[in-house]
């Protein structure tokens, strides 16, 4: 479901991306971002196909991680016509991932 990109895919899978790419900047040994994994699968789950969920892994595309600024982990950046639209930083409950990148939560 999960779609690991790297600096020769990011073009396709995200920029040119047909609907909102929601984009997991991570590394393997931060905790907070395998607490907030399963919290992003379930906002995206939960918009039945209509986001599409991306992980970086910023060991690996340390390029991508500066082109977009990212200095902590996680950082979630909502990307909307081939361009950031939203972000947000941290392990958050659900709602406040929702509120910060404009995603209105569908049910409580």
């Amino acid at each position: 479901m999960t779609t690991a990109v790297t600096e020769s895919t990011f073009e396709q899978e995200v920029l040119q991306s047909d609907k909102p790419v929601l984009v997991d900047f991570w590394a393997e040994w931060c905790g907070p971002c395998h607490a907030v994994s399963p919290v992003l699968d379930r906002i995206v789950e939960e918009r039945n196909g209509e986001i599409k969920l991306v992980k970086v892994n910023i060991d690996e595309e340390q390029e991508l991680a500066m082109r977009f600024g990212v200095q902590s982990i996680p950082t979630m950046i909502l990307f909307k016509d081939g361009q950031p639209a939203a972000a947000t930083m941290g392990a958050r409950p659900k709602g406040d991932i929702e509120r910060q990148l404009g995603l209105t939560a569908e049910s409580p």
